[in-house]
């Protein structure tokens, strides 16, 4: 079997072990692969092209990188610009996700150039499409570390999100034309969330439904889910609650029969939310206890805190204060430990508010917590459960993990080296001063034959590798013995090398010049890693000097990308913290302003005070006057 043949098998397996999902096999496949190596340059390509691919899945975005950059040198190198397209969007996508948003831009334009110069309105369109979504997530990080609802983002994010609409709006007219239907259905998703952000609900709501018609179309059930959800979280901002809870509950059965345990967490957390607004405070109880199980099973400390939260929100809101004040507190105790200053905040508010509907003290407050936790946990499951129609195991079965101590409760000191090594005991710091000078000479003396020992062994090795550098002029040939050429090793030193008249003498230096050639060329470093045309690097090396492959507009955006890195030298934002089971639309603000809305409506002004206040004032003027008369 010929290496040309066994690299391409190599790289079909990568590629059909990719397609079943199974990426990290094929990241060996492929990069075995690339080991043997091709003298096929458009093959080469594929595979690094492949290998970036595989790495982004993997969430290891500096060799995706890596890959991807190989890939869109060697489609330079070799003038395919359909290919350099392609690794230029492969390119904006990777630093997309490591928030290079301006280095991202630059490759999807670069992209979209290269496409509209070709004329492949396939290629302009994932360019479009890419310059979305990067403006989509620079909005989102520009609002960072504020959490915003909504329509209510700074100016400055929401020129980014107006801008990836108008490219979403780009790449649908030529996505139509080319009739590209599931291509069309993910555009809609995608201009819908930028119309969700932009406050433009009714517009998301229409994107949203024709993604979800395109995803029944082709029974893409994942795709279905998304866009129940975020139908439900534009009707929800709305005021629609219960054409949001119908949709939620949709996306909630979908997420158990797909068998994803996060997404099922985040359906039952927005559920909550939404039953909490329309103040059927069992049902939102209901559901979170839900989130708040999977979310311990998952250990999702963050999305167990937001789940007691809510938990002893909705039991504020039914007047029950005491398991209230018991959420409440194990929701400071969570966020505490996480960090979030966010959850703190909000924390702080309604813990403060029971403590003083209940006249208790912030130390009351922590035994109590503390104490239920140690007696009652599985008491309390039981209690909670009992609002729920599928019943878990009790908390009691949980068990501790024993933590095995040795018997003898003696430590066990690890055995020194005997060269070089430091005592740690008393006893030998107390020795005489006579002993110790002694095995300090002792231990020099034997340091420095050590050190004779190493130094003969390696000047044995050196003069070995001299030795084998060395010429033995009896391999040369030198045509008859009248020549001028005086090949003698132990003559005079003037005549010991050879004369530079000699007609031999360009043989000579030009096999000593071969031969360090071909050291030298051992010692470079592969530019292609795996390409093995020879041809292909000699032209690439013989038109770097080439002017006319210079290209002044690529060079113009890599400054503009090296302008970027001064800003990553910065100040680093606050740490984001991760919440799988917790959906990024989380409706807290909205469910605290309706809250104090309601605080507002209940607040009454008295009319008897008021006119008793003006009477005293009018008697007092009336008084007033008389005493001036």
């Amino acid at each position: 079997m010929s290496a040309e043949a066994t690299c391409m098998e190599l790289a079909l397996e990568g590629e059909r072990l990719c397609k079943t999902g199974e990426f990290c096999r094929a990241v060996h496949y492929f990069e075995a692969a690339v080991h043997l190596g091709t003298e096929d340059v458009p093959t080469l390509g594929a595979l690094y092209s492949q290998l970036g691919n595989a790495y982004f899945v993997l969430e290891d975005y500096v060799k995706a990188l890596e890959y991807h950059r190989l890939d869109l040198n060697l489609m330079r190198a070799s003038s395919d610009r359909s290919g350099e397209a392609k690794a230029c969007g492969n390119l904006g996508n990777t630093l997309k996700v490591l928030n290079k948003f301006d280095e991202a831009l630059a490759f999807c334009h670069r992209q979209q150039d290269i496409a509209r110069e070709l004329n492949e309105k396939a290629s302009e369109a994932k360019a479009l499409y890419n310059l979305g979504n990067v403006c989509h997530a620079k909005g989102k990080q520009l609002g960072l570390p504020s959490v915003y609802d909504p329509g209510e983002y700074p100016p400055e994010c929401n020129r980014c999100f107006e801008e990836g609409a108008k490219y979403f709006e780009e790449n649908l007219e030529i996505l139509k034309k080319l009739g590209d239907r599931p291509s069309i259905g993910r555009t809609y998703g995608n201009l819908g969330n930028m119309y969700y952000v932009l406050g433009n609900f009714t517009e998301a709501i229409g994107c949203h439904e024709e993604r979800l018609l395109i995803a029944k179309e082709f029974g893409d059930v994942v795709a279905e889910r998304r866009a129940y959800t975020n139908l439900g979280n534009a009707y929800m901002f709305l005021g629609e609650f219960i054409i949001a809870a119908d949709y939620f509950n949709k996306a909630l059965q979908i997420a158990r029969q797909i068998k994803d345990r996060s997404l099922e967490a985040q359906s039952c957390y927005s559920l909550g939310n939404t039953y909490t607004l329309l103040r059927d405070f069992e049902k939102s109880i209901e559901y979170h206890i839900m989130h708040l199980r999977i979310a311990q099973e998952l250990k999702d400390r963050l999305g167990e805190g937001r789940a007691c939260w809510s938990i002893g929100n909705a039991y504020k809101s039914m007047g029950q204060l005491q398991k209230a004040l018991l959420y409440a507190g194990l929701h400071m105790e969570i966020t505490k430990e996480v960090g979030d200053e966010d959850g703190l905040v909000t924390g702080q508010a309604m813990l403060a508010e029971l403590q003083a509907l209940l006249g208790s003290t912030e130390g009351t407050t922590v035994k109590r917590v503390s104490s239920c936790r140690e007696k009652s946990e599985g008491r309390l499951d039981r209690e909670l459960g009992s609002l729920a129609r599928n019943r878990r195991s009790s908390l009691e079965n949980l068990e501790l993990v024993e933590l095995k101590t040795d018997e003898s409760h003696h430590v066990k000191t690890p055995k020194l080296l005997k060269c070089g090594s430091l005592t740690s005991s008393d006893s030998k710091d107390k020795k005489s001063k006579k002993s110790s000078s002694g095995q300090s000479t002792s231990k020099s003396t034997s340091s420095i034959d050590l050190d004779d020992g190493f130094f003969d062994l390696l000047t044995k090795f050196q003069s070995r590798r001299i030795d084998d550098q060395r010429c033995c002029s009896s391999v040369l040939e030198f045509g008859s013995r009248d020549s001028n050429v005086n090949v003698e090793c132990e003559g005079d030193k003037e005549n010991n090398g050879f004369q530079a008249n000699s007609p031999n003498a360009d043989e000579f230096f030009d096999m000593v010049a071969g031969i360090q050639g071909s050291r030298m060329d051992d010692q470079r470093a592969e530019i292609f890693p795996g390409l093995h045309n020879r041809q292909f690097l000699a032209q690439l090396t013989a038109n770097r000097c080439d002017d006319s492959l210079l290209d002044d507009h690529f060079f113009e955006m890599l400054m503009r990308c090296q302008s970027s890195r001064i800003e990553d030298q910065r100040s680093e934002l606050p740490m984001i913290h991760s919440a799988p089971t917790v959906p990024d639309e989380d409706f807290l603000n909205l469910i605290l302003r309706f809250q104090s809305s309601r605080l507002e409506e209940q607040r009454s002004v008295m009319p008897i005070l008021s006119k008793r206040v003006t009477s005293k004032k009018s008697s007092f003027r009336r008084k007033s006057d008389k005493q001036s008369q």
